[in-house]
């Protein structure tokens, strides 16, 4: 079982490397809210790899097939979040989450990437590619997947980690001045990572 969860810490690092939509909201709320808001916005995005990482392990082709089925729409609700939360957030001021409670707050930045995250059923394949270049097939045993599906939320959660705090050192050497420009850069990442979405799902 141990070399499973290596495999998979191995896994959710490479997975988690192309950062995307969530990279960015990640890097724009540590910057807007501090490191604890950027940790949770990548625990639901590792929350939402596991869920594939499982279909995927295990077989689960009845879930797989559905999803492929009906990926441009769920490709198209993707979409739609991450053009919304990109507006939103070059809208919103730190100021605004300031008087939520810390819990509240928290199920809420963490929902959002667990949104984003759940709207990409590509995220399969891209777990299956990984799985059959590490010789793991589907036919798994139930604690060598369990192990393998905590490697990955490990992986990728780490790589979050890392995101947040190397955002806070850079916060803390760059001046004060550019951290606005800095936020509204990211923001706009986040509404054209959502306009491609969007435009691709149409030409399909």
């Amino acid at each position: 079982m141990g070399s499973f969860i290596l495999k998979g810490i191995l896994i959710g690092l490479i997975f988690g490397v192309p950062a995307g939509a969530v990279g960015a909201m990640t890097v724009q709320r540590t910057l807007n809210y501090g490191m604890k808001a950027g940790l949770l916005t990548g625990l639901g995005s590792s929350v939402a790899d596991c869920l594939y990482a499982c279909i995927g392990v295990f077989g689960l082709t009845l879930i797989s097939d559905f999803l492929f089925q009906h990926q441009n729409i769920i490709n198209f609700v993707g979409g739609c979040l991450i053009l919304g939360m990109g507006i939103r957030m070059l809208q919103a001021k730190a100021s605004e989450l300031e008087n939520i409670p810390d819990s509240v707050r928290g199920i809420k930045l963490f929902i959002s990437s667990f949104a984003i995250g759940v709207t990409n059923p590509t995220a399969i394949l891209t777990f299956l590619f990984a799985f059959s270049w590490f010789s793991i097939d589907g036919q798994s045993g139930l604690a060598e997947g369990i192990g393998l599906v905590a490697g990955v939320f490990l992986g990728t959660f780490c790589w979050w980690s890392v995101i947040s705090g190397t955002v806070i050192m850079l916060e803390k050497k760059a001046k004060n001045n550019r951290l606005p420009i800095m936020k509204t850069v990211f923001g706009i990442i986040l509404v054209l990572f959502g306009a491609v979405v969007l435009y691709r799902n149409v030409l399909n």
